[in-house]
């Protein structure tokens, strides 16, 4: 089971959390996010253990223990949501879904219902 760990110490190394999620079972992976340009920790990371019992375990032990100086959060890991691919979609006041390119297709402009193409008189 993979479990979610916030509110981390910047400082905090994936060696650090192994250990202390080590006391619970055995630690599979151990991963903490980092800003792609900068490779700054971003305050949360994940932490697989071995079986669901260690999960829990770990669930129950770790929430609310400091780590370098903070109280961590542990809860399940939740699956992120599958995004559509292609173009951007947008929403418009009524509810209504569209494709903005759908628009783009039909020669009208994204900021009104004018047609991009006509001549001004």
């Amino acid at each position: 089971m993979r479990l979610y760990v916030g509110n981390l110490s910047y400082t905090t190394t994936e060696d650090t959390l192994r250990e202390a999620f080590s006391n619970y079972g055995d630690v599979v992976s151990v991963q903490i996010m980092k800003d792609k340009f900068t490779e700054a920790s971003k305050g949360f990371g994940f932490v697989e253990m071995g079986t669901e019992i260690q999960s829990e375990r770990a669930i129950g032990g770790m929430n609310g223990k400091p780590v370098d100086g903070r109280r961590i959060r542990v809860s399940e890991a939740l699956e992120k949501p599958k995004r559509e691919g292609g173009a951007r979609k947008f929403v418009k006041r009524d509810g209504e879904r569209r494709e903005r390119f759908d628009r783009e297709k039909r020669g009208r402009s994204t900021y009104g219902d004018r047609d991009s193409n006509a001549e001004e008189y």
